[in-house]
This record gives structure tokens, C-alpha cells and sequence, in this order.
């Protein structure tokens, strides 16, 4: 969950304010820079293997595509 995902969600199910979520994250990221890091690098990679998923999905709807088209 990214932080702008944390604050969306405290704020609807918990009734805090994106601010207090905001400020809370950016002091912890302050004290924890080895974790957070660590935690950025796993989202960027959560993020492109989901766009390689995305083109890979992609690339076969095109081949199948491709097939059906061949056939008539």
C-alpha cells in the first residue's frame, strides 16, 4: 500500500485526516530510512512487474486476435 493509499483508506475506514496520516509517515520514514527504502524499492517492483503483466495480457489478446482474424 503506497501512502497516498494509507491516507485514503485511514481517512475513510478510521476517520483520520490525510494530514495527520501525511505527518506521521514522513516522521517514521525520518527515523526508519533503512525500511523505507526497502519498502519503496518492493512497491517500484510490485509497479513493473504489473506493467509487464499488463503487457504480456496485451501481446496475447493481440495474438489471439491475430488468430481469429486469420480464420475467417
Amino acid at each position: 500500500m503506497t501512502k497516498e493509499e494509507c491516507m485514503e483508506a485511514l481517512s475513510k475506514h478510521a476517520n483520520i485526516k490525510p494530514v495527520i496520516t501525511s505527518t506521521v509517515w514522513n516522521e517514521l520514514a525520518k527515523e526508519n530510512k533503512e525500511f523505507f527504502e526497502a519498502y519503496a524499492q518492493s512497491i517500484n517492483k510490485q509497479d513493473a512487474m504489473s506493467e509487464e503483466e499488463t503487457s504480456q495480457l496485451i501481446r496475447s489478446m493481440i495474438r489471439e486476435s491475430s488468430k481469429h482474424s486469420d480464420d475467417n
